[in-house]
């Protein structure tokens, strides 16, 4: 049935007026991104479609334009709506963070970047530089793909901590598993560059690795400072 011959009172938008956007389901919420569905399946039915094939909104974010397109009934104007969408929300979640936050915790690291680094589907190496006092000057991104020495060379680390006169340097990178526990090559990568940090007299304060929750882990995250690996 299409949404304009339902009652009023079923159709996403008027029960947003209504009641509020936490009444609704995720597939009613991309109904109203949507407008409209095809011959056969409303908006609210191709929203569904969507959260059932992606599994969590988590998913649902990381999709592509294209990879969008592939339900009957989302064509590219109503996908890039979607992204835009979800784009939106991540910058949102930027935003909330502040300017210059007080980066002196692992807690406080991944508060700043939890929402960018648990949608993307590689890992990315990152560096917070920071100030004498903790606060966050800006986020320099470093390398894609698994991280190892190869990929993640201190000269391209530094550089960025030595234009922008860091006093410290937060590591981060994401595990697309979920599973935010180190790899030997996480840990060497970590004591080379604290040894380089030494030398150049920058000290890298932590490693904090990205992950997600489950019934098993409370956090999403790891400290490898906490876990004890920051020993050269």
């Amino acid at each position: 049935m299409r949404l304009k011959d339902q009652p009023a009172s079923e159709r996403p938008r008027e029960r947003l007026v209504a009641n509020g956007p936490d009444a609704l389901s995720h597939g009613e919420l991309i109904a109203i991104l949507l407008r409209t569905g095809l011959k056969g399946a409303n908006a609210v039915v191709i929203g569904q479609q969507l959260m059932l094939k992606h599994g969590s909104l988590v998913s649902l974010a990381r999709a592509s334009v294209e990879d969008l397109q592939t339900i009957k009934g989302i064509g590219r104007d109503k996908a890039v709506t979607l992204v835009a969408a979800f784009t939106l929300a991540r910058k949102m979640a930027d935003e909330l963070g502040g300017d210059s936050p007080l980066l002196d915790t692992p807690e406080a690291v991944a508060n700043l970047v939890r929402e960018q680094n648990r949608l993307r589907d590689v890992e990315k190496f990152q560096i917070l530089l920071l100030n004498t006092r903790r606060r966050l000057i800006r986020v320099a991104e470093i390398s894609d793909g698994t991280l190892d020495t190869l990929l993640v060379h201190p000269r391209e680390v530094f550089k960025p901590a030595i234009s922008a006169s860091a006093a410290a340097i937060v590591l981060v990178h994401n595990h697309p598993s979920g599973d935010p526990t180190p790899s030997e090559a996480d840990i060497k990568v970590t004591r080379d560059l604290i040894r380089a940090g030494q030398l150049l007299k920058i000290e890298v304060l932590d490693h904090v690795i990205i992950g997600r929750k489950t019934a098993e882990r409370e956090k999403d995250f790891v400290s490898l400072r906490e876990l004890g690996y920051f020993y050269t």
